[in-house]
C-alpha cells in the first residue's frame, strides 16, 4: 500500500517510492537521505499535527507536513 508520508500514523515504516516538489527542497531532503528505496519511520507527530519526526538512515528529522505530503512511502 503506497501513502503519502503526512499520512502515516506514528509507528508506521516504509521504503520512499517517489519523491515530487520544488527543486531546492527536493536537493536538500535528498542530500539529507530521501532517496527512493530508503527506508523511513514516522517517529511522532507535534500535538497540533504538525511537524511530524521522521527516522530516516539513523538520523531524526522534523518536516512539516506540507513538505512530507510531497514524499511518498509503500509501507511495510
Amino acid at each position: 500500500m503506497i501513502k503519502k508520508l503526512n499520512e502515516l500514523q506514528a509507528g508506521q515504516s516504509g521504503n520512499i517510492v517517489s519523491f515530487k516538489g520544488k527543486s531546492d527542497l527536493k536537493r536538500h531532503l535528498m542530500g539529507l537521505g530521501f532517496v527512493k528505496g530508503a527506508h523511513i519511520e514516522l517517529r511522532r507527530v507535534a500535538p497540533l499535527g504538525d511537524p511530524i519526526e521522521i527516522r530516516i538512515k539513523g538520523c531524526s528529522i522534523s518536516l512539516r507536513k506540507e513538505e512530507a505530503q510531497n514524499i511518498e512511502v509503500e509501507l511495510k
